[in-house]
Formats: structure tokens, C-alpha cells, sequence
């Protein structure tokens, strides 16, 4: 029952101390992964909050604090730090308060770590090297200057030197000299000239067929006239002399 009025008094304190963050701090735009243009995300100094002495706070101060903690924890989006903040917030005061002194800052310290590994996939040469730096450092300092500054200024540079993609050209293409399936081909103009008449040139071949015979059916008739002709003559001649 005693905590029941220190966690009323607790939850106003944290609403009414102007310390206490409710969402994670923004700058200038920087770049993405992808080169585009995002507004750049600053992560929070939690050791700007500690406003108070831990040996000499009260119980409810030191909870109000972890709180506001806890609370740049999660706007930050930061791994490891919140679930141990949590479990600290449900033990004992005394446990809370050592977790401050000394805990806090080697969780954070992961969490920040965890982070600067999350940029490094499909990262570029210059992010690789500014990120390595920064682990190998080790310091909240660094973690935190590359994290707000240093990731960016990095990636400009990976983004300025990729090579700008250029269009590729199409060739035109040329007509076909073979006509499709759709084009019209003009017949070619027939000669007037047959080539089987007589005057044709070059020669033309002879004549045949039902024109033949018909030539010939004339002919035979016109030589039976001429012999009955003739028959006829000669009996006149002979009659004349006798």
C-alpha cells in the first residue's frame, strides 16, 4: 500500500518535468540508404537528464528520471536498454538506484553499439570506415557523434560517388526491303505486243489449235472448187472442138 500514493505522485512528475522527452530529437535532412533525402534523426544524450544526485534523490525522483530514460529509450527506438530500464522499474528502490549509478550507461552503451551495427548492411566504403571507427572507439561519445553526424556525412560521400545512370539509346529501326504480309505488290504491266503474233519481236511461235484447222478447212474447200472448175472447162472445150 505505500506505493500506491509515490506512483500517483510519480506519473504527474513525469508529465510536468520539462526534461522529460516525448519524442526523439530531429535536424537537418540527411540521406538514406537509398540516397534520398530524409529527415536526419538525433539521438538522445540521456546523461543530460541526470539533473539530480542519486545519493541524496528521493525514491520518487529516482523513478521520475528512470522514467524519462526509459522514455528516450523508446523514441530513440534503441535495443537492450528499455527491457533493462523495465525490469529495474519493477524491482526494488534499491536496485533502481544502483542501476543508474552504474548499470545504465553500460546498457545504453550496448544498445548504441547495436545500432551503429544496424547501418552497416549494403553500406558503402565511406560508411563502413566512419562506423568501424566509432566501434572500435568504444565510447558513448563516439557512438553518439557518429550515429547523429557522422553516418551522414559518410553517406553523402557513397552517394556523391556513384556514377550517375545514363540512358540507354534504342536504334531506329530500318524499313525492311522484304514487302510484309500487308503490302500491296502492283502486278507488272503486260506487254500489248502477243508474243505468238507474226509481228511480234523476237520471233513468235506458230500458230495452233482451232485457228489451225480452220485455215485448213478453207484451203481443202478452195481445191475441190478449183478441180471441179477445171473438169468443168475441159468438157466445154471438148464439145467446142468436136
Amino acid at each position: 500500500m505505500r506505493w500506491k500514493i509515490p506512483a500517483g505522485v510519480l506519473m504527474a512528475l513525469a508529465f510536468l518535468i520539462p526534461a522529460a522527452p516525448a519524442v526523439a530529437q530531429t535536424e537537418s535532412p540527411g540521406l538514406n540508404e537509398a540516397c534520398q533525402t530524409v529527415e536526419r534523426k538525433v539521438y538522445r544524450d540521456i546523461r543530460e537528464l541526470f539533473t539530480i544526485d542519486l545519493d541524496t534523490a528521493t525514491n520518487v525522483e529516482v523513478r521520475v528520471l528512470t522514467n524519462q530514460i526509459l522514455a528516450a529509450a523508446n523514441a530513440d527506438s534503441l535495443p537492450v536498454l528499455p527491457d533493462a530500464i523495465q525490469e529495474r522499474l519493477d524491482g526494488t528502490a534499491d536496485d533502481l538506484r544502483a542501476f543508474l549509478k552504474k548499470d545504465v550507461q553500460t546498457a545504453w552503451s550496448t544498445a548504441l553499439r547495436i545500432t551503429v551495427n544496424r547501418t552497416l548492411p549494403d553500406a558503402g566504403a565511406n560508411v563502413e570506415a566512419a562506423a568501424q571507427k566509432a566501434l572500435d572507439d568504444g565510447t558513448i561519445d563516439a557512438l553518439l557523434a557518429y550515429l547523429n553526424n557522422g553516418l551522414y556525412a559518410a553517406r553523402a560521400l557513397d552517394c556523391a560517388s556513384q556514377p550517375t545512370p545514363t540512358p540507354t539509346s534504342q536504334p531506329t529501326p530500318t524499313p525492311s526491303a522484304t514487302p510484309s504480309a500487308t503490302t500491296t505488290v502492283a502486278p507488272t504491266p503486260a506487254s500489248s505486243t502477243s508474243l505468238g503474233a507474226p509481228g511480234g519481236e523476237g520471233g513468235g511461235l506458230p500458230v495452233t489449235g482451232a485457228d489451225t484447222a480452220t485455215v485448213a478447212g478453207i484451203g481443202g474447200a478452195l481445191l475441190l472448187l478449183g478441180g471441179a472448175g477445171y473438169l468443168i472447162g475441159r468438157r466445154r472445150r471438148s464439145r467446142f472442138v468436136a
